[in-house]
């Protein structure tokens, strides 16, 4: 199924897309989209409904966030041998860990906000994880049991502030508008290899990003196991597994997004994102 999440920001009800490209509503059986709602018991009751019965959503609503009331956002760094190299570091003996703040998350066509100071926005594609059972010391065999789904993750980040400020990463990560997720969350089944995706991202028409999940240095299920090992992993909690090369902090000389820019992203079988970047308010 590809799951998704209409309406306005703070109220986005929980939708389907039908098998011809309509969203259905799904209040009428869930209230939303988060920990509550993406076990396995819950995924196959909502497999079982007849979509075409379910109100369609006007073809204009706002697609939200993909996953409501995230608990933890945690990603990855250096996950991709030619990202550490353009970015001058040595790819990591054990996967690099650090949070995004929830409060960045936003739709994936919503708008991009250059935060006050900034100079250095960049952008990075990312396939996200969405956890839908409990995990905690799993092993990696069990792993993709505890995993709901995937969606498209733009994990926008301050070069300075992330690199220059002192402290974690953190602080580069976690602007107001910096975690743009979905537009769907394509349930497990539906996704054959998450080591076999294309992924590709272009700021203003030109192509910055163009690479495959087939890179990752830590496979899916070997995060989700690892991560499980220092924290508990709950439904609805996200991972965002790292970025191919193709940053704007790895070109000579660096670019970054301004106010006016076009981003525009995706990964194959999990849709596409666009967002406006405009100055901070």
């Amino acid at each position: 199924m590809k799951l998704l999440r209409h309406g306005p920001a703070g109220a986005e009800k929980p939708g389907v897309l039908d098998a011809d490209g309509v969203i259905r509503d799904l209040s009428s059986h869930i209230d939303d989209l988060n920990g509550t709602t993406l076990s396995d018991a819950s995924l196959d009751k909502l497999r079982g409904l007849d979509l075409s019965s379910l109100p369609a959503v006007d073809a204009g609503s706002r697609t939200g966030p993909c996953v409501g009331n995230v608990g933890k956002f945690v990603c990855v760094g250096l996950n991709y041998s030619d990202h550490a190299a353009e970015s001058g570091l040595e790819v990591p003996p054990e996967p690099v860990l650090f949070f995004k703040a929830t409060s960045a998350i936003v739709g994936p066509d919503d708008a991009i906000e250059i935060p006050k100071g900034s100079e250095a926005t960049d952008w990075e594609v990312e396939l996200g994880i969405v956890i839908g059972k409990e995990a905690k010391y799993i092993d990696e065999a069990s792993a993709m049991d505890h995993i709901a789904g995937f969606c498209v993750i733009n994990d926008v980040s301050e070069r300075d502030f992330q690199i220059k400020r002192s402290g974690q990463w953190v602080k580069g990560k976690s602007a107001d508008t910096f975690g743009p997720m979905g537009p769907w969350l394509v349930t497990r089944d539906e996704v054959a290899d998450p080591q076999a995706l294309g992924m590709h991202l272009e700021v203003n028409g030109d192509s910055m990003q163009n690479g495959s999940t087939s890179t990752m240095v830590y496979k899916v299920p070997f995060l989700v196991s690892y991560i499980s090992q220092f924290m508990s992993l709950q439904p609805g909690d996200v991972i965002s597994t790292g970025t191919p090369p193709g940053v704007g902090m790895g070109m000579k000389p660096p670019r970054y997004l301004k106010a006016g820019d076009v981003v525009t992203l995706g990964i194959d079988g999990l849709g596409e994102q666009r967002q406006d970047v405009v100055a901070h308010t």
